[in-house]
């Protein structure tokens, strides 16, 4: 990560314009505009309404304005440190509109193809970025500009910065321009005395509370009279109005949470410099590719792209393109490339469901060669172009070099055949070398590494293939496209590999990354199958459930409502039935799973709704979405694995998530009764690694009383709690065990007292006490606890015990709550991703055994410390030795490695 420190005093000032603009802010202003009946999309029916408004937008303040600098921010959706202060925050908001959602993406491509920056960074919104480079921009002497939609950044109006205020009214986008003096005008009050404002009156849209029962006028009051909420507090006996001092006495500590909330965050460590967000030329020929895919013949026109989009495509096709579409030329392809004994390639394909490819294309790169593209299609079929490649494919001698293979990998397998010789990945490089990133698209990464810009085709750019429509709509110009790219996936490879080596990640990424690519790839090829009878029959046990519950709930509440409305709820709950209240929202009462687990025990109706609510869970979100997602060609669930998703190292899964099927109720965990092995040959194998987090705590902390216990064979969590509560191992009771349990997986997560009491349900105190007894015994824990966050501040991050890293810019920020995230991070981070290296390590090991022995068992599934083995019943005692043996064998730690193993004819049965 690239660390930048603001401008001292002897830096020379820059006296230059910087325009700011908050992307998901204009762009949802530009839906909502640009809608109505009929919203604007291609004749696909790809919906470009908020894109065309976001660039109409854009482009006439950039002509208004006229910026030497210029930068759009977006949110990610990961959780920032508002949410981890207050678990309500946002928790209202419904989703973005799919018809928005998916236009996000379409928007980012047009800023990249325009050249300009984007600004996004997991844990902070888009109004921190701008916040932070604004502030920047403002110690070094330029003009600030903000573009928003948002009244939040009024807090960052100074004499320096401007906000321009998009608002849509009838349709029309109009713009309000504020400056210090503007703001007193109209509001009353400075800029900064915005946060105190929204302190009191909270913020609907975002779930910030504010204090009960003060409203925008009544907080705008207090605010011109009293300056700031620190400032009313040491005063509030001059608060005239008694109602209104009674509410501001009970919303103390809501008002300052609210403060906090609303405070847009300044100083944003590892946060790109100013510098980069220079002005640069648009890429004509990208642009105009991409508005014409997108059909803005308007725009086309407006910004002259035609002409000089042609002039720039001529300037780049000044390479030679040899390209391939009969079978006959293939024999002399295939020979050149095995003398070389290397090759690049970049594919083109169609997926349209589950194990469902189409190859169009695929440009190939060798040394001593031009390369070639390949056209599949009319003149040079499929089958015919894998036959003749066959042999190169599946040479281990011949190395292959790609982008984002794993797809490849997998139609491969479906087609009947292997790619061996992978030599380097470079989606999975670049991963390795920043985990923390939003995406890995080639085009973005032969920038930062190369330093060249690429073609105009935004599919090639995602992940290193392209989609059908867009070989349909520019077939001439496909094969220099991708040539071009083509002919730069060595040196990025070459780039990354020298960074690796600089990180000492050699290992990590040649020993478990790269060979895991497969790994997966053979995991989503086999599946796993579902009982679809059962799952149906399922489905109609918890509907029958539901309208039990739902009779019950009538019964209990004297009247029939809309249980799944909060409102209707509310009213029953608090009006009808007089439950006390016990937290409040903007919009009533609360009725979310916390309020009411607290009064399960004061009425019989709210035990109920929770498991109405429960069953309901699993109908639609379990039952209904893993019918959906079932291959109908096998019968199996085909889940895709993805590798470069988190920043721990874990590896996570999509359409649909099997490392999230319910475990806590019974009820749930019935779920897995329907998946069961392909056909009756087969048994299924459960190997988990018992407390891997914790033996790995022992081993990186060196504590001696947690090593002997481990190596003991001790009951971990019971000699935690003897230890700990001060007792006999033989007195040590359920309850006591229990509690030891939370200590110890919590103190792995970095959990604060508040968080342990809550678990336990016991005083704070009391947590304090047990978390300060369990490091006092574990010595080597609390050695290690703050070893790793000096290390980690110092550095800049953390690493596993196989030198993965995660960057922690978090650790250097003033925010109390940030930081406390960055510290808790650095706890987890060496603990959590050595276990992800551990597990990855096993299955690289067991899928390769597996297939040195021929044997027809498989792995289908890995969830967190768990795989699963599709196992052929007369392969079952050999197989169980396989797991143990190359699960306990993956890493040499102080302390055991020990795996618990269990059959089964559906995944219930191994739990």
């Amino acid at each position: 990560k690239k660390e930048h420190r603001y401008c001292r005093e002897s830096e020379e000032m820059v006296k230059n314009k910087l325009l700011l603009v908050d992307g998901n802010s204009i762009l949802n202003r530009a839906f909502y505009a640009i809608g109505g009946a009929r919203m604007l999309s291609t004749s696909d029916g790809t919906y470009t309404n908020a894109v065309y408004g976001f660039v109409n937008v854009l482009n006439r303040h950039l002509e208004e304005e006229d910026p030497e600098y210029l930068c759009v921010s977006f949110d990610l959706k990961a959780p920032t440190f508002r949410h981890l202060d207050f678990d309500g925050y946002k928790a209202q908001r419904k989703g973005m509109p799919p018809e928005l959602a998916s236009q996000v993406p379409i928007v980012k491509e047009v800023l990249d193809a325009m050249n300009i920056k984007r600004a996004e960074m997991e844990g902070f919104e888009a109004d921190d970025i701008i916040g932070a480079l604004s502030l920047e921009a403002e110690r070094k002497g330029m003009e600030v500009v903000i573009l928003t939609g948002d009244r939040d950044t009024f807090q960052l109006v100074s004499e320096r910065t401007h906000v321009k205020l998009i608002t849509t009214r009838g349709g029309k986008t109009e713009t309000e321009e504020y400056d210090p003096a503007a703001l007193m005008e109209k509001y009353g009050i400075p800029p900064q005395a915005f946060i105190e404002l929204k302190g009191l009156m909270g913020d609907s849209s975002d779930n910030i509370p504010g204090v009960p029962g003060i409203g925008e006028k009544t907080a705008l009051e207090l605010i011109k009279q009293f300056g700031s909420i620190d400032n009313l507090y040491e005063k509030l006996e001059q608060v005239e109005r008694k109602s209104v001092k009674n509410k501001l006495e009970a919303g103390r500590d809501l008002a300052y949470m609210s403060k906090r909330l609303a405070a847009i965050q300044r100083e944003i460590p590892g946060l790109c410099p100013v510098e980069d967000l220079k002005r640069r030329e648009i890429d004509r020929q990208r642009l105009y590719e991409l508005f014409t895919r997108l059909e803005f013949k308007s725009l086309i026109e407006k910004l002259n792209l035609r002409d000089g989009a042609a002039a720039a495509f001529k300037e780049k096709e000044e390479i030679s393109v040899e390209v391939i579409d009969r079978a006959e030329e293939l024999d002399r392809l295939v020979k050149e490339i095995s003398l070389a004994g290397e090759a690049a390639m970049l594919y083109i394909m169609e997926k349209s469901g589950p194990l469902s490819f189409r190859l169009w294309g695929i440009a190939l790169c060798w040394p001593g060669g031009n390369g070639v593209y390949i056209r599949v299609g009319e003149g040079l079929k499929e089958e015919e172009f894998l036959e003749k490649f066959k042999p190169l494919l599946e040479n281990e001698e011949i190395k292959k070099f790609g982008h984002s293979l794993k797809e490849f990998i997998l139609y491969l397998k479906v087609k009947g055949l292997e790619l061996k010789g992978l030599a380097f990945d470079s989606m999975i490089g670049a991963y390795l070398i920043d985990p923390s990133r939003s995406e890995y698209a080639f085009a973005n990464l032969v920038r930062e590494y190369l330093g060249a810009d690429l073609e105009p085709f935004e599919q090639v750019f995602a992940t290193g293939k392209a989609s059908a429509h867009g070989m349909a709509s520019y077939p001439e110009k496909l094969p220099a496209v991708f040539l071009r790219s083509c002919r730069l996936i060595r040196d990025l490879c070459g780039k990354l590999n020298e960074k690796l080596k600089e990180n000492s990640q050699e290992m990590l990424y040649y020993e478990i990354e790269l060979p895991l690519v497969e790994v997966l790839a053979d995991m989503e090829y086999h599946g796993f199958k579902v009982d679809l009878e059962g799952l149906k029959a399922f489905e109609k046990e918890l509907e029958e459930g539901i309208n039990r519950l739902t009779l019950e709930i009538y019964r209990l509440a004297g009247e029939e409502f809309n249980i799944n409305s909060t409102k209707q709820l509310g009213s029953i709950l608090y009006e009808k039935l007089n439950l006390p209240a016990v937290k409040k929202t903007k919009t009533g009462h609360s009725t979310d799973a916390e309020t009411l687990e607290q009064l399960s025990d004061m009425h019989e109706i709210v035990p109920k709704v929770l498991e109405y609510r429960q069953l309901m869970k699993l109908k639609s979100t379990y039952v209904e979405g893993l019918l959906s997602v079932v291959s109908p060609g096998t019968g199996k669930i085909h889940s895709s694995f993805n590798q470069t998703v988190t920043t721990t190292g874990r590896i996570s899964s999509t359409e649909p998530n099997l490392q999230n099927i319910p475990v806590k109720l019974e009820l749930g965990r019935k779920i897995r009764k329907v998946f069961v092995p392909s056909d009756e040959s087969f048994v299924l194998l459960a190997a988990d690694y018992s407390q891997i987090e914790l033996r790995i705590l022992a081993h990186i902390s060196g504590d001696e009383n947690m090593i002997e216990a481990f190596k003991n064979n001790e009951d971990i969590h019971a000699a935690t709690a003897s230890r700990v509560f001060g007792v006999p191992k033989e007195e040590v009771t359920s309850l006591l065990r229990s509690r030891a349990k939370a200590v110890n997986f919590g103190i792995v997560y970095g959990i604060s007292d508040f968080s342990l009491s809550k678990d336990l349900g016991i005083t704070v105190r009391e947590a304090r006490k047990y978390i300060d007894e369990y490091l006092n015994r574990y010595p080597g824990v609390r050695r290690y606890m703050q070893e790793i966050v000096r290390k980690g501040t110092a550095d800049g991050y953390v690493t596993t015990l196989f030198k993965r890293r995660r960057y922690l810019p978090e650790l250097k920020s003033g925010n109390h709550s940030v930081k406390a995230f960055g510290q808790r991070a650095a706890l987890n981070t060496p603990i959590q991703g050595s276990a992800a290296d551990i597990i990855k390590i096993a299955m690289v090991k067991v899928f390769r055994e597996l297939k040195r022995r021929g044997f027809k068992s498989r792995l289908i599934l890995q969830v967190h410390d768990e795989l699963i083995v599709e196992t052929l019943r007369e392969e079952k005692e050999q197989v169980e030795a396989i797991l143990r043996d190359c699960m306990e064998s993956a890493a040499s730690l102080k302390v055991p490695l020990l795996v618990e193993l269990k059959w089964g004819d559906n995944w219930y049965e191994t739990k």
